[in-house]
Order: structure tokens, then sequence, then C-alpha cells
């Protein structure tokens, strides 16, 4: 049981997200052994969910292997379904991705993670690919770092160390005195560059995106191969990224 929880946390319901989250878009299919150690279970606790989640029909298997169905769409389409953010930034991101021809993306935060909410491609730039629920550390990203500006300075180196950053590449900052200072610029200029710090090869540009009362509800980001020189990708990109979020913000504030 966490720490933190309290007498009502029940733990056996924990324990089932847990093998839920255990599946991913690198690891779709898996078996019991997998689930158990992905999940940080017993073999027999697990066998025991994925029973379950098999019954009520969110799990299939075929005796060895098991996988999610689309039923488990069912838990996040009451979040999705009441958050109009998608609905509303996913034309101006396409117009957005037509106009630039690069992959574009909008994230909220989620803990120490950002979680993809829509997205158009353009191709494959990653080697993870990127869908709706995709999650990253939000102290690598563009968006992230977005995203941790926003909170109140007291929180922010906090933040960033309770999430405990690693090098992803060599180029990933992970001291937290170095991206708690970063955080104050990506603050006061009203955008974030991140190069080849999430993936080698792959650097993106962020802008926040503001609800009705001005605070920072999510964020949108350009995301490319790391080709040419990275000064004038961004000012190539960063009007028309800056205006579709001030678009998106525009209809937010009708919501």
């Amino acid at each position: 049981m966490s720490e933190s929880a309290g007498p009502e946390f029940v733990q056996s319901l924990a324990r089932g997200l847990a093998v839920i989250r255990a599946f991913d878009a690198d690891h779709a299919t898996l078996t019991l052994s997998d689930v158990s150690r992905r999940a940080d279970l017993p073999r027999a606790a697990a066998r025991r969910f994925l029973q379950t989640l098999q019954t009520l029909g969110y799990v299939r298997s075929d005796g060895r292997d098991f996988a999610l169905t689309p039923r488990v769409l069912e838990l996040g389409f009451s979040y999705l379904s009441a958050l109009s953010l998608p609905a509303i930034a996913q034309p101006h991101l396409e117009r957005l991705s037509r106009d630039i021809d690069e992959s574009v993306s909008a994230a909220v935060r989620d803990g120490h993670d950002i979680v993809y909410v829509a997205r158009v491609p353009t191709r494959r730039i990653m080697s993870v690919g990127i869908t709706i629920g995709t999650r990253f550390p939000a102290y690598a990203t563009s968006m992230g770092r977005v995203l941790l500006a926003a909170e109140p300075s007291d929180r922010v180196a906090e933040l960033i160390a309770a999430a405990r950053p690693e090098a992803l590449t060599s180029r990933t900052r992970t001291d937290v005195d170095v991206l708690t200072a970063e955080l104050v610029r990506i603050r006061a200029q009203g955008w974030a560059l991140v190069d080849e710090e999430l993936e080698q090869g792959l650097r993106s540009l962020a802008v926040p995106v503001h609800g009705r009362d001005g605070s920072v509800v999510a964020a949108v980001n350009v995301s490319a191969s790391a080709r040419g020189d990275v000064d004038e990708w961004r000012d190539r990109c960063l009007p028309p990224l800056a205006a579709a979020a001030a678009a998106i913000d525009a209809e937010l504030r009708l919501v």
C-alpha cells in the first residue's frame, strides 16, 4: 500500500488498475509472468486480476498471452467526453500540421507525466508510437516543461525532484537546479524548446493553452526530426504554433 494512502484506500482496485497499466503500445501482448513483473504483483494475484478483467471483457487471452480489448476505452470515455479540449483543439492542430508539414499534438499534465489528448502525425518520428493516452516524463518534453512552468514558483523544484529525472539521451537535463532555471525562462518567454532530450534525433517546440479563467490547462507542440538549424526551425514554427494556441484559447473561453 502506498505510504500516502488513507484508511479508505482500496488496494485491490489499485492493483487491478496496475494490471491494466501494464499494457501499453510497446507491450500490447503480455504473458502472466510479464504482467506480474510490470505490475509488481505476485503471479497468483496477477492471474486473479487478469481472469476477472477477462470475465468483464476488458482482457482477452489465447491461453498463454493476454491483451486488452477495445472495451478498456470505456474507462477513459467519460473523461474525454467531458473534456472539451481535444474536440476544440483537433481542427486547429490539423490546420497547423498542414501549414507547417510537421506533427503536432496537445497534452495535459498528470503528476510527473504528460498525457497526449490530441495528435496529428505527419510521419513516424519516434521509436515509440504516440497515440491518445501516451505518457512521457514532463521534465524531458517541451509540453511538459510548459506545463511545469505554469505551476507556482515555490512548487516547481519540488515537482521536478519528485520525478527523479534520469538521462533518456546524452543531452537530457536532469539537474533539478538547471531544470528549475529553465522553467523560469520558459515562463517568461512563453514557449519551450527541447532538442534531443526525450529521444535522440527528435526536437519539439511547445506553447501553453489557457482555460476560461486564464490558467494554463494544456500545451500544444510541434515535433520533428532534429535536422537543420534549430533556431531557424523554431523561428519558422513558433508564430503559427502560437497562433493555433491562441485560437484554441479563444474557443475555450466560450465553453
